[in-house]
Order: C-alpha cells, then structure tokens, then sequence
C-alpha cells in the first residue's frame, strides 16, 4: 500500500493542499478548530511530513536542543517534560543532550546539535565558554538559560537566585539553633549553580558572625553513594556538626544513609536539608527539608520564549525571575546532638 502523501490529507480532511502545508509548518497560522481537523486526518492515514522538504520550505528544521548537566535522576526531568510538551504543540521536535558537568563537552555537544539543524537552544545556567558564546552568536540561534537569574546578564535567563535561595535554608537552620554546620556540595569546578549556593550558605552564616570552616564543606559527584561517604568521613572527623546542608537533593539521600550508617538519629540528632525538592523527598522517612524550585515553570516559559523568537524571528534578550520556596518537613529541628551517638 503507498504511503499517503499531502494530497491525500487535504482530500481527506476536505481542505486544500495549502491548508495542510500551513498546518504542518505554521501551525499559529491556522485557527484552532480547522488545525485539530487536519491533524485527525494525518493521524488517521498515518503521513509522515518529509522532514526535509519541510525544512526547506520554511527554512526551519523545527528543532529545538537542549543540553543539561545530567540525564540521571529527576533534577532535569520536569522541566524537560513541559519544555517538550510547549513545543510539540507547535510542531517541534526536542533534541537532547547531556554535558557531564564539562563546559569543553558542552560545547562539542552544541555543535554536533547545531549541525544537524536547530532553530533554538535551552542550556542550564548562565556558566559557560567563552566560545560557545560566540558559535550561538554567529548561528544566530535563539538560547535561553535556565536554573538561573541574573538582572544584568546580557544572555536570556529563567530561573531563580541561587545565592538568595541558599541563604533561605541557612537562615532556617540558623533560626533552629544550629552553629556548627557542615556543607556537602557539588563539584564546583563549571557549576555555576553550585557556587552560587556554597556561597549563599557561607555569606549568611558570615552575616550572623560564624564562619563556616573550609574542613567543613566537602565537595563531591552528584552521588547518593560518593555523599554518603563523604558525610560519613566529614561527621567522623567533625563530630561537634549539628547539622549538614546539601547542594541538592540527591546529596541529602546520602547525608540520610550516612546518618543511617553511623546511627544517628536524623533530626533529634543531627540535621538534614536538601536543595530541588525533587518527588521523592516528600515520601522519604523523615521527610526531606529542602527548597522547592520552579522546574515545570521554567520549562514551559522556555519553551513559549524560544516559540517567540523563531517566529518573530527576534534575539530579544529577557531576564525572568521565578520564586523558590523554602518546605520544612522531618529532616530539621534544633540541636541537640550527643556527639557519643557515632559508633
């Protein structure tokens, strides 16, 4: 049986030929109620557009990239979601990339991207090369940055402070009664986030006049299992820490099972805050304390932002701010640890 070709949609759907074409590669361009009947009809006999064809017809390759840290865990996937859920109600496809924390891998990995066609570009923070930059200036392709905000940035960015949000989980440790405290964070090297939130936690505790010693901020993979260790070794040598801040959430799982494997009692004894909320921090016991950040959010204005600009055909540079929020569950309280509870 032959494939169904454009014709047979517009006879079909009884629509022309143009109307389908104008479906398929500008969607915004057709009313609702007549778009919903073409698409019916082109799933209905199965027709594939030539993606070729198509992109040479509107000169797009409706694509859309994204390159983020990591693919493992949750930390990326909601954001992904509701990115690719924007743009597929507009014809779009999403290609997706991971950077391993590296800005060279970063930036070969753009450029594999770009050479395969693109019409705009999602990466995570505002940390990158100096070269990257200029290849997406001479592209000419739309970007935007998110997990981050920065006022002046000369780049578009959606996302949250960092610093500020850091500050949110020192303050309510700090409110509680904690004054030793550790830090477990991310590798810092290329991390622009991470940074920011070491330094968040430092600046306030800094603020109220208590230093947090650099022995007490231990720096690892984004690992349950390398946190774990590194919480274990840092709570044996510095059994006077009340409480352990996380870069993440993902960190605080091991700061858990490091409490766990030492046999102290989490938050009689000792602390726990985490960074993301990612779902499962609400059905860990006890239940995770951590910052909530806006991950479906900036995925679904990334999306409406780069829609924009490819069909205004504009670079318009735009700085959204979105709200983080603090969510106390079981993992904090005051001290009261008895440093005998390591065994």
């Amino acid at each position: 049986m032959p494939k169904p070709n454009l014709q047979d949609v517009a006879e079909y759907a009884s629509v022309s030929t143009a109307t389908v074409s104008r479906c398929i590669n500008s969607p915004e361009k057709v009313k609702q109620k007549l778009r919903d009947k073409v698409l019916a009809a082109i799933a209905t006999l199965g027709y594939t557009p030539h993606g070729a064809a198509r992109a040479l017809a509107s000169r797009r390759s409706y694509t859309i990239g994204a390159v983020v840290p990591t693919i493992g865990g949750d930390i990326f996937s909601s954001a992904l979601h509701h990115l690719q859920k924007g743009i597929t109600k507009q014809g779009f496809t999403l290609l997706l990339a991971s950077n391993n924390y590296s800005l060279e891998e970063e930036y070969r990995e753009v450029k594999s991207l770009l050479s395969k066609g693109l019409d705009g570009l999602v990466l995570i923070g505002n940390l990158h090369s100096v070269q990257l930059y200029e290849l997406l200036a001479s592209e000419k392709i739309p970007f935007v940055n998110l997990w981050t905000w920065q006022a002046q940035s000369q780049y578009s960015c959606i996302g949250f402070n960092n610093r500020s949000a850091a500050k949110v989980i020192a303050s309510h440790l700090f409110a509680l009664g904690h004054r030793k405290v550790g830090v477990v964070t991310g590798n810092l090297l290329d991390n622009d986030r991470a940074m920011q939130r070491l330094q968040g936690i430092q600046e306030y505790f800094a603020e109220q006049g208590y230093a947090i010693a650099s022995h007490r901020i231990v720096e690892c993979r984004y690992s349950a299992l390398e946190a774990r260790d590194a919480v274990i070794e840092l709570l044996v040598q510095e059994p006077q820490i009340s409480a352990v801040i996380c870069g993440n959430d993902i960190l605080a799982i091991g700061a858990l099972s490091a409490a766990r494997r030492l046999k102290i009692a989490v938050p009689s004894a000792l602390s726990i805050s985490g960074f993301d909320n990612l779902e499962i921090t609400a059905e860990l016991y006890p239940g995770l304390s951590t910052i909530d950040v806006p991950a479906r959010a900036m995925g679904k204005l990334a999306a409406t932002y780069l829609l924009d600009c490819i069909q205004k055909n504009s670079f318009e540079v735009k700085h959204i701010e979105l709200a983080t929020e603090l969510i106390i569950r079981q993992t904090t309280s005051v001290p009261g640890r008895d440093s005998t509870l390591i065994t």
